[in-house]
């Protein structure tokens, strides 16, 4: 194990730490808690075992990254760090709902298990078995049963692209026997599931014949777009999240006008992680009426959602989550859009339950939804 961490802190750069502090200071959870990058790593080189070294409780925001003068990957090395620990650490992670998610999610990755994936597609929406568009839903179903106490759907969200794509006279395929993307389970350190996830889908997508899968959530178009390509090589198809498939389209939905000011929360792993920032807003400028305002941490500086991979959510994610819905409330925005499905959630867990009375009330929604809703009545 010394060998492996020995390793990870040299490919990610970790050696080269100049002890600035900058990361720590531009943390999240060290402004509320004992965590710091800095310490983190200075214990992993000084040979602490890794739960000792605060892996936990990083968010992977990618934050600190951003300023750090020696290019040291902080999000990259603890992701290595949780894989090289392996499942004999599974019992150390803060799991978030007693680990379900977890569990369901490694369940997925068995051949054996048939999903159910086609149960909410509305019976006016076009889809295909074979073809060039792929829509990739991922955990949107799990979600929706799983937190119906929140009132947030997010299978509203894949009805939403269905009719977006639709609108564009597009039948996207829906696969079948579609599996999760093993987004969560890989950043857990899972990396025997991950990758028999990732073979299923492929073969799926293969089949299909798509030359290029559309995704609506965040997650799941950066695990395709870099750890799946990291470790399978090249994929054969485009990866393109929706509000960049929109966009590269000649024809663009002709969109009715909403009269509302929202604003746009970037998931860290869509903007930090992805780099697609301009995509989202231009799909929102694209809808008559809609002012978008700026929330003064935005793009690359985002705030994170306070939470990530069903883990260590606990009274910093709470601040944090209080935070931005401030941020959010104080534009004047009437809806707080973004593209991440774990966000709308944590925040509307956030903005629930006990201790919430001081939690501004701002309705979030999915970019997908947002738009589809400007579509010609006859199209949503």
């Amino acid at each position: 194990m010394e060998e492996d961490i020995s390793y990870i802190l040299k490919q990610t750069g970790a050696l080269a730490c100049l002890d600035c502090g900058k990361c720590t200071a531009l943390c999240p959870v060290s402004r509320y808690g004992t965590f710091s990058p800095r310490l983190a790593v200075t214990l992993l080189a000084g040979g602490v075992e890794p739960e000792d070294g605060g892996i936990w409780d990083c968010l992977t925001c990618d934050r600190c990254n951003l300023e750090c003068p020696s290019d040291v990957h902080f999000s990259d090395l603890v992701g290595k760090v949780r894989r090289a620990v392996g499942k004999g650490e599974a019992q150390r992670i803060p799991y978030a709902h007693g680990g379900a998610l977890h569990s369901l999610m490694r369940l997925a990755s068995d051949p054996a298990a048939v999903p159910d994936r086609l149960s909410w597609i509305p019976d006016d929406a076009r889809i295909a078995e074979k073809g060039d568009v792929l829509y990739f839903v991922g955990c949107l179903p799990l979600y929706d049963s799983f937190f119906e106490d929140l009132g947030v759907r997010p299978l509203d969200t894949a009805r939403s692209t269905l009719r977006l794509l639709n609108a564009l006279d597009i039948t996207p395929v829906v696969l079948p026997d579609e599996r999760c993307c093993g987004h969560d389970l890989l950043w857990a350190g899972d990396e025997d599931a991950f990758r028999r996830l990732a073979e299923q889908n492929l073969e799926a997508i293969r089949r299909s014949g798509a030359s290029t899968v559309v995704f609506s959530c965040a997650e799941g178009y950066r695990t395709f777009w870099y750890d799946v390509a990291e470790r399978f090589g090249p994929l054969d198809f485009h990866c393109l999240h929706l509000s960049e498939f929109l966009t590269t389209q000649a024809s663009k939905p002709a969109f009715r006008a909403i009269h509302k000011k929202v604003t746009y929360h970037d998931p860290c792993r869509l903007g930090r992680l992805a780099d697609v920032y301009e995509a989202p807003r231009t799909a929102l400028r694209a809808v008559p009426g809609l002012e978008l305002l700026e929330m003064p941490r935005s793009r690359e500086k985002a705030a994170c959602c306070g939470t990530s991979l069903w883990a260590a959510c606990g009274a910093i994610s709470r601040v944090l989550q209080r935070e931005r819905l401030q941020e959010a409330a104080d534009t004047g925005a009437d809806v707080l859009v973004t593209t991440c499905p774990k966000c709308r959630i944590h925040f509307a867990c956030a903005a629930s339950g006990e201790g919430s009375e001081d939690v501004p009330r701002i309705p979030t929604k999915d970019l997908a939804e947002i738009l589809a809703e400007a579509l010609p009545q006859k199209e949503r």
